[in-house]
């Protein structure tokens, strides 16, 4: 048996670490109430292109940061991307065979999940939340999706991530 060698490891972080900094761009008010959910979305693609190397744990990791990076509650957005994480390893052979508007969609409940876990944390410590317009990010990812995954998926095939 050949044992194949993982690589591009490094191409992963960079792209996390680039949905963390496009999370952190400020914005003008109405740019700020449909930013996608960056890191959930490069998440969500690593998860479904590569399950054996990017899981919960990473979901985890990332979380903490984005935790730290954005002045939230530590451990709210690390429980929503290890949660999201889950699910879309458990579903990522089903979500692989989608079309691409399917795909969308799927990341739209994902993200929507991902929204709906923090909304319940801020309301356990008592934040208050903007209405209807909390949802947008969630529309906004969404719609981003296939440019996303077009992205991501050319970093891999370019520099042949397995």
């Amino acid at each position: 048996m050949m044992e194949t060698q993982r690589q591009g490891g490094f191409i992963i972080f960079l792209t996390f670490v680039a949905a963390l900094v496009l999370s952190m761009l400020p914005l003008p008010d109405w740019g700020e109430a449909i930013r996608p959910e960056w890191v959930a979305l490069v998440l969500i693609y690593w998860c479904i292109a590569l399950p054996l190397r990017v899981g919960v744990f990473i979901g985890w990791f990332v979380g903490l940061f984005l935790d730290v990076a954005s002045g939230a509650l530590l451990g709210q957005n690390a429980i929503a991307l290890s949660f999201v994480a889950y699910l879309a390893l458990r579903l990522h052979l089903r979500i692989r065979l989608f079309p691409l508007w399917q795909q969308a969609m799927s990341v739209l409940v994902l993200v929507a999940l991902y929204q709906m876990i923090s909304l319940w944390i801020k309301g356990m410590i008592g934040a208050t939340t903007q209405g209807w317009s909390y949802w947008l990010h969630s529309v906004s990812s969404m719609m981003l999706w296939p440019l996303v995954f077009t992205i991501l998926r050319f970093l891999r095939r370019n520099y042949k991530i397995r």
